[in-house]
């Protein structure tokens, strides 16, 4: 990510990624997974050089999503079921995923194996961090828990672990092959320019 127009452009993308899926917009079509915890780990993948600005804009958008359909449901946003004071628990669990994609960028020299390697051994403990943060706030800090336990919270944590996992994989993925296609493009114009001025 070279420029601000191409930081921009991804920003936007990230924002209308977690606008349609965080708030089941296609809900009524097909059930689409969260983007919300790959959307924070693609974006610390590209936006590096703005994160003191896009992180704290797409946990404001992260939040203005959940109101605007708490509130559309007729209830208002702290009376809801997932909000509690665990809900604050996802600055820290976005940040985990926003983390794993700033160490990936500090470490990517371009598509490969040794680059799916690495996202691959990022993957997993940034998303089991995120869901510890996430699913860890609610469950001990939520009143709709009544008594909480070690043992249940790890029956809880386990059950959706997989889930999160697989949802978050699926659209990291996505932004993966569209950085490997996108740099072998950028490599072919480069070497098509080069023959062109011999």
């Amino acid at each position: 990510m070279n420029t601000n127009l191409q930081r921009a452009i991804v920003l936007s993308l990230l924002v209308l990624l977690m606008a349609a899926t965080r708030s089941h917009v296609f809900a009524h079509f097909t059930p689409v997974p969260d983007a919300t915890w790959a959307a924070f780990l693609i974006g610390g993948f590209y936006l590096r050089a703005w994160a003191r600005r896009a992180f704290p804009a797409l946990m404001a958008v992260a939040v203005l999503i959940d109101v605007m359909v708490i509130y559309s449901q007729g209830m208002g946003f702290s009376g809801h079921y997932c909000v509690s004071p665990g809900y604050w628990m996802l600055i820290p669990a976005h940040a985990a995923m926003w983390a794993a994609g700033h160490w990936l960028r500090g470490r990517h020299a371009g598509a490969g194996s040794g680059a799916l390697a690495r996202l691959a051994a990022v993957l997993v403990p940034a998303t089991a961090t995120c869901h510890l943060f996430a699913q860890g706030g609610f469950y001990w800090l939520s009143p709709a828990v009544a008594e909480p336990t070690l043992a249940g919270w790890a029956a809880n944590y386990g059950h959706w672990f997989a889930p999160y996992l697989a949802a978050t994989a699926m659209y990291v993925a996505a932004a993966a092959i569209a950085q490997a296609v996108s740099e072998v493009v950028a490599r072919n114009a480069g070497s098509v320019q080069q023959h062109g001025q011999r």
